[in-house]
This record gives C-alpha cells, sequence and structure tokens, in this order.
C-alpha cells in the first residue's frame, strides 16, 4: 500500500516534494494546498509542511489532533527542542507522528554530527554552509514590510563562523534604513555578521545553490588526531524536499508500529526512511 502524502505550502521546497514523491514508487500525492487554504478535508497518511518555519507549530498542531501525521524543515536551531516538546503530547494524545527540523541542516547533517560524535565523542565539529542561498533566511527577509523580494546568501568564513549577504528590492515608498534596522534585528540574522544590499532586481540575482563542509577533530578512546570531513554541493530545495519525503515514509511506519510522539532525525533509525524491505536493505548497504 501507498503512503499518501499532502503538501502543504507550494514554495520552492513545496514543488521539491512534489516532484520527490512523484518519482517514490511507494508515495501517492493526494493534494496541494497552499497554507491559507481551508486543511479540514485533508485525507491523507502524512502532510509536508513546506510553509514559512514560523507558521509549522499552528500547521503541526492542527493537523496532529486529526491524527495526521507531519513532517517539516523548521531551521530555526535554537528553537527545535522546543518546538519537539510543544508538539510531543499533541502527537502521543491523537496517536500520530511528527518529525521536525527534517531538512539538510538542520536534519541530514544533524545526523552525520551525531555519528561522528559517537565514533570521536570528545572533540570540536565545525560545520560551515554555503556559499550558498539560505532558504530560510530568504523567507525571514521576505517578511520584513518594505521588502518586496529578497535573497539571503551564506558565505562561510571557517570554523563554523558565516557571513549574511542579504539583497533586497524594495517595495516602493519604502525606506532602506528602516528595513535594514528591523532585518538586523531578527533572530534568523542578530547573531551573524548581516550586509543589507539594496538592488533593483533579486530575481537576476537567484540563486538556490548551495552547500556544507562539515569538520570534526576528536578523539576515539584515548587516541587524538582523529579528523572527519564531510562535503556536500546541493540544490537546497530539491535536498530539503528529498528528505521530508524519506522521514514521511519513517514517521508512517513508526505510526503503524505506534511510537507516536514527535521526533528530530537523529532520533529515527536510518532504515525506516528507505523504501523497501529490511532484508534486502541490510544485505545491500551493510
Amino acid at each position: 500500500m501507498k503512503t499518501r502524502i499532502a503538501i502543504i505550502g507550494y514554495g520552492n521546497i513545496g514543488k521539491a516534494v512534489e516532484q520527490a514523491v512523484l518519482a517514490a514508487e511507494d508515495m501517492q500525492l493526494v493534494g496541494i494546498y497552499h497554507h491559507n487554504d481551508n486543511l479540514d478535508n485533508i485525507d491523507a497518511d502524512v502532510a509536508a509542511l513546506c510553509t514559512p518555519t514560523r507558521e509549522v507549530p499552528a500547521f503541526a498542531e492542527k493537523l496532529l489532533k486529526r491524527g495526521i501525521c507531519t513532517v517539516d524543515s523548521f531551521d530555526i536551531h535554537g528553537q527545535i527542542y522546543d518546538l519537539r516538546k510543544q508538539l510531543t503530547p499533541i502527537a502521543k494524545e491523537h496517536q500520530a507522528v511528527s518529525v521536525i527540523a527534517a531538512g539538510w541542516d538542520p536534519g541530514s547533517d544533524s545526523m552525520v554530527r551525531a555519528l561522528l560524535t559517537a565514533i570521536a565523542p570528545k572533540g570540536i565539529t565545525y560545520t560551515n554552509f554555503g556559499p550558498g542561498r539560505s532558504m530560510g533566511h530568504t523567507v525571514a527577509a521576505k517578511a520584513i514590510p518594505g521588502v518586496k523580494n529578497a535573497l539571503s546568501m551564506t558565505i562561510p568564513l571557517g570554523t563554523g563562523i558565516h557571513r549574511r549577504m542579504v539583497y533586497i528590492e524594495l517595495e516602493d515608498g519604502a525606506d532602506f534604513a528602516t528595513v535594514e534596522k528591523l532585518l538586523l534585528a531578527d533572530d534568523y540574522f542578530a547573531h551573524d555578521e548581516t550586509h543589507v544590499i539594496p538592488v533593483p532586481s533579486v530575481d537576476a540575482l537567484n540563486n538556490v545553490a548551495h552547500g556544507v563542509h562539515l569538520v570534526r577533530d576528536g578523539v576515539s578512546g584515548e587516541t587524538h588526531n582523529q579528523r572527519f570531513e564531510f562535503n556536500m554541493t546541493i540544490n537546497n530545495p530539491a535536498l530539503t524536499g528529498q528528505v521530508l519525503v524519506a522521514v514521511a515514509r519513517a514517521a508512517v511506519r513508526m505510526k503503524a508500529e505506534q511510537r507516536f510522539g514527535t521526533f528530530t532525525m537523529i532520533e529515527i533509525p536510518p532504515i525506516y526512511m528507505l523504501p523497501g524491505d529490511e532484508e534486502t536493505l541490510i544485505r545491500s548497504l551493510v
């Protein structure tokens, strides 16, 4: 039986989820909904929440209360644990599963960090993003009053430190100084070196490429100088969409096993995210 999945929100990530679902033989797309649509009539096993991050909690609560599993790519790192705590009792009460913060960072990169910490328990991990477009930061910039369009680029400076280059196209009559002040105060940008640059057209600059260089220097047992590096260069929404489909598969499986609640990706067995039977997967991947 195929997993019936609905998509909530049809921006870059929603479109990428659609492509990933249509390419998956074990998935059935049952509907695409804009985030301002009436969701009361959704009939799905799981819903992929492709809304702006700050709208995720409200949508997750509403759908979980109907017993529909949810998956999302909530990306405000410092608020993930609180969201997990908020949604867990709702998911358990209504016998559903919610997988949160399931993009590539947080998400698949979180799994890499967890594995490297397990095999080198003492040490330091540096996660260097980019250079490339940050979807979450771009959406946050677009939400600033006076901004017509925006593009937030992440530039790695090394050792996990980043510069944000934010290109904004102003609404007619908007004051750049006022917009800049509001943007720099936003929690997405307040903790990094951020430069706000007015441009006549954001579309002329637009780019969805991104990547990460993750490094851990650590100790295994009493042996020092253990060094691990993980690199990837990606299309940002495409990878996020694929991760959401993978965890949608896992969420439905966990619900079938009555493992109700809210989970991050590091809490889910990777095999749950893969299509196919366990014996074949173990034989081919181990």
